[in-house]
């Protein structure tokens, strides 16, 4: 089996063609035993690139443990780079069918290569059972009816002020003053687990060091601590325009590096703009998932 291995500011992913190849029997089983890292090829999951009868591709996205993601926004900038540089598409413009819905993705090119992606990823959702989330679990009463920013989020033995934001997966965003040698380790997995959502949640951890700087890091359900997380980035950056924190655009600094998120005033959607690359082609003994 012939696999791609691609990373959007060290967001890594294997990406299949299931466009001119077959879909594999077990994704979840093969997303468990590519993406190890010690026993496998390595990689925050497993990327499946489909056809579509809605947008000119779907992309299928299946974390390290093999559970399926909605949507990944660095993975669907390195899906545009891929068809496009491997001949699928002559578009600059492409379409992508997510389980968050359709996205946009615009291809910037410098020498015939696409250097960057702009994703289109909508408007974030904002409401409690969008996210989804439970006010019930929460010690401090809610509005469902508004937007869940800056309530107290017990967990564990602590209280932290979370807001909640929704990119097409769900998003818990924690605004404090330490963010590099906080134990991320420690509660990202409370947090990924708390009974206030139900589907589980990414959590991000970020520090505002101007109105068009955010410094984060991310906890991603299924994977762990990633270098990156798109979607962790645009609900960082909503999160922070909600508390009145940053301006409408931002560069978000992640661990693996820098993207631009606009959350544009007209048409309400968030943009998010950044790199991606391939890292190697390779063949994978398919016995080895089985």
């Amino acid at each position: 089996m012939f696999f791609t291995k691609m990373q959007g500011i060290g967001n890594d992913y294997i990406y299949l063609d299931c466009v001119r190849g077959p879909v594999p029997a077990d994704p979840p089983a093969l997303s468990r035993a590519m993406s190890d890292r010690h026993f496998g090829v390595g990689s925050d999951g497993l990327v499946l690139i489909c056809p579509s009868d809605r947008a000119d591709f779907r992309m299928r996205m299946f974390n390290a443990d093999g559970s399926e993601s909605e949507m990944c926004g660095n993975a669907s900038r390195c899906v545009g780079k891929y068809v496009y540089e491997r001949g699928m598409t002559e578009k600059t413009e492409v379409t992508l069918e997510t389980g968050a819905g359709i996205k946009v993705l615009k291809l910037n090119l410098l020498d015939h290569k696409v250097s960057s992606v702009t994703v289109d990823m909508g408007s974030p959702c904002l409401l409690p059972a969008e996210i989804p989330m439970d006010p019930a679990r929460l010690e401090v009463p809610i509005n469902p009816e508004d937007p869940a920013v800056a309530f107290p989020i017990r967990v564990s033995d602590r209280t932290f002020r979370a807001t909640a934001v929704s990119m097409g997966n769900p998003h818990c965003v924690v605004f404090q003053d330490q963010v590099e040698t906080f134990p991320l380790e420690v509660w990202g997995p409370r947090f990924e687990s708390h009974p206030l959502f139900p589907r589980k949640v990414n959590t991000e951890f970020a520090r505002v060091e101007d109105r068009t700087h955010i410094r984060m890091r991310v906890w991603e359900r299924g994977s762990g601590e990633t270098l990156a997380c798109g979607t962790g980035a645009c609900a960082t950056l909503v999160a922070a325009v909600l508390n009145g924190l940053t301006e409408r655009e931002a560069t978000l600094s992640l661990l693996g590096g820098d993207l631009n998120i606009c959350w544009d005033e007209k048409t309400g959607h968030v943009l998010m703009t950044g790199p991606c690359a391939f890292v190697f082609d390779g063949e994978y003994p398919t016995e080895r998932s089985e």
